[in-house]
Formats: structure tokens, C-alpha cells, sequence
């Protein structure tokens, strides 16, 4: 006859759900190389978007605030090669922390930009600790990159430039279909 203590099965899976980060609504973020979490944004034009309307596309989810010094570095960075590559099948959604100006205060900028500026997010994308933040969806829906800190013109170059080569199409085999 054992004498241990015997925990009640829900105090065991309360105690697996905080050490793995799922209570509370703490999720961790999602994982490179695996398919890409939806997501639903509402754009500054009103157009409510999801992941699947990107398909075949590179796209890029860009969480700044106006805040944020290198987010104001890294926005004309953004833009710029946004101007450059849509063509070849990019798509950027900037997405402005709520601690960020309000939409409206926002709507002039969102104007002059040629990218897409969201006005509302909603998405399993981790919680944003830091800013700039950049997650970059590949023609596939698989997650190619997930990182903090400012692209770099050189850095945007490297992450974005050989995913918009691969063909929309292509089935990963290096033969054509």
C-alpha cells in the first residue's frame, strides 16, 4: 500500500498547461519551418483579409509603433522594397501595436504608404515583446523567418530575396511540373 501523495488529475494538466505556457492565454510563438498560423486583419481601406487570401504570395507581417526608433528606420526600408517586389508576388502587412498611435491619427501615413497598413490584427502569433517584429510567410504558408529587431536593407535582401525566386507553383523537387 502506497503512502505518496496523490495530486488530482486536474492540478497535474493545470501544472503542464503553466510550465508549457498555455494557461493564462500566454502562447508562445509560432515555430520557422512549420505551417504559418491564420491570421485576420482588418485593412486601413477596409478590406478583411485572412492568410488564405495570400496564397502564393511572400508575405510579411511587420509589427511596429510609432514609438519605436528603429520601427521608423525600418518602415522606409519596408516600403521601399515593397515599391521594388509586389510585382513578384510580395505582400507587407504593417501592423501597428496598440500602444501605437490611433487609426485615425494613423490614416495619413497609411495614404502615402504603397504597402498594407492593418488596423486590426487577430492571430496566433506569440506575444510581441519587442519592435520591430517580422514573421515571413512563404508562397507555401510555411514560416520561413520569426525575429526581433529592425530588417537591415542588406538583412530584408537576404530573408525576402530568395523566397520571391521560388516559383508559386513549385513543389519543392527542383523539377518542373
Amino acid at each position: 500500500m502506497s503512502h505518496g501523495v496523490r495530486l488530482p488529475l486536474a492540478a497535474i494538466c493545470f501544472a503542464a498547461l503553466i510550465h508549457t505556457g498555455h494557461a493564462f492565454g500566454v502562447h508562445p510563438g509560432p515555430s520557422v519551418d512549420a505551417p504559418a498560423p491564420d491570421f485576420h486583419v482588418t485593412t486601413f481601406d477596409g478590406r478583411k483579409l485572412s492568410l488564405a487570401d495570400f496564397k502564393g504570395q511572400v508575405v510579411v507581417l511587420n509589427f511596429w509603433a510609432t514609438w519605436c526608433g528603429p520601427c521608423k528606420q525600418e518602415l522606409p526600408l519596408l516600403e521601399d522594397y515593397y515599391r521594388r517586389q509586389h510585382a513578384a508576388g510580395l505582400v507587407i502587412l504593417a501592423v501597428a501595436t496598440e500602444d501605437s498611435l490611433t487609426p485615425f491619427q494613423l490614416r495619413p501615413l497609411a495614404k502615402l504608404l504603397t504597402l498594407q497598413m492593418v488596423k486590426r490584427f487577430k492571430g496566433e502569433y506569440g506575444q510581441i515583446k519587442y519592435l520591430p517584429t517580422n514573421f515571413v510567410i512563404d508562397r507555401k504558408g510555411i514560416l520561413r523567418y520569426a525575429a526581433s529587431g529592425g530588417f537591415t536593407r542588406e538583412g530584408i535582401e537576404q530573408v525576402l530575396g530568395p523566397l520571391l525566386t521560388e516559383s508559386p507553383d513549385s513543389s519543392g523537387t527542383g523539377e518542373s511540373g
